[in-house]
């Protein structure tokens, strides 16, 4: 039987303090650099999320939910369901923690991410989008047993990605603009929650793909929505079908609103990146950079979140050139 979450509440600053002591020791303190783009665009900085171990964010959600488990949540092992990133950090830190780790891939992620989670020692099971999206709100899939880190509607995990707030407060106190991309929504809620408590003025964007993008129709309907024309791309680390009503108590206080890019954007901005910084961004890594290169992010200085870099060499190459 799938356990009941508890309710939504706030994130306090002193919960993602301790979480940030917590997670020391797995997660590190990413670069904040700028980016020199030279398009007339505003003054842009990234946060190079892509540098963590697991090149991706996710290792400061997954650490922080599995550190908080207690010994007979952590016997029975755990599990989660990802597109490739969020599978990497909880089976990292369930590796280091020295627990079981399942993995319920979505069949449409990239053999890199793939590949990296099973060279993490966690058990993959593949599965069709709609069966793990539902599964996500179910949470429970047939024949999976453990313990369930939901890989982003989890108080732990989200308290974990808000340690990423305070590193950009503190590397740059006049940021005017914050954006990072928009999957489930568990970054830009951390993210927003951390910042709003230091800094209320400073503005929470999200970012989306024109191929999905329910972030865009729940914040213009002031409710969560369903995207309808949902389409698999590129950008397969964001983007869901719908903003589950969990997500959108979260964001909702906490975040202004999504910028929606195409997929021509955020390969301009997968090329740009690399050939002024030689950092490699995966698309949803470039969702941010892409909404402030496009200007509708407004004036900087704008931090972009590149929130991962996990993508096949070969498939970076063709997707820049």
């Amino acid at each position: 039987m799938a356990a009941i979450p508890p309710p939504v509440r706030p994130i306090t600053l002193n919960e993602i303090r301790a979480a940030r002591e917590r997670i020391r020791d797995v997660a590190i303190r990413t670069p904040l650099i700028p980016l020199l783009h030279g398009t007339g665009a505003p003054e842009i900085w990234l946060k190079l999320e892509n540098l963590q171990p697991i090149n991706a964010f996710k290792i400061r959600g997954a650490a922080n939910a599995v550190a908080m488990l207690d010994a007979d949540a952590k016997a029975k092992g755990v599990w989660t369901i990802s597109a490739g990133n969020a599978g990497q950090g909880v089976a990292y830190a369930a590796r280091e923690a020295g627990i079981p780790c399942t993995v319920v891939v979505i069949e449409t992620a990239p053999e890199t991410k793939i590949e990296r989670m099973r060279l993490l020692g966690a058990k993959l099971v593949r599965a069709p989008f709609d069966a793990c999206w539902m599964a996500m709100e179910a949470r429970e899939f047939p024949g999976v047993e453990g313990t369930f880190i939901h890989p982003f509607d989890d108080q732990d995990f989200v308290t974990g990605n808000a340690t990423l707030g305070l590193e950009i407060m503190e590397d740059l106190p006049n940021v005017h603009t914050v954006v990072t991309a928009i999957g489930g929504g568990g970054l830009i809620s951390g993210v927003g929650s951390a910042i709003r408590a230091l800094a209320p003025d400073v503005r929470i964007l999200g970012a989306e793909p024109e191929t999905a993008a329910p972030g865009s129709v729940s914040f213009a309907a002031g409710e969560p929505r369903v995207f309808e024309g949902w389409q698999a791309s590129f950008v397969d680390g964001a983007g869901g079908k719908s903003i589950f009503p969990r997500m959108w108590e979260r964001m909702r206080d906490v975040v202004d609103g999504s910028i929606v890019v195409s997929l021509d954007e955020v390969r301009r901005a997968m090329r740009i990146v690399a050939e002024k910084t030689r950092v490699i961004a995966e698309g949803a890594g470039a969702l941010g950079v892409a909404a402030a290169l496009s200007g509708r992010a407004g004036d900087g200085p704008i931090v972009a979140v590149v929130s991962g870099g996990n993508i096949d060499l070969k498939k970076f190459a063709e997707l820049i050139l």
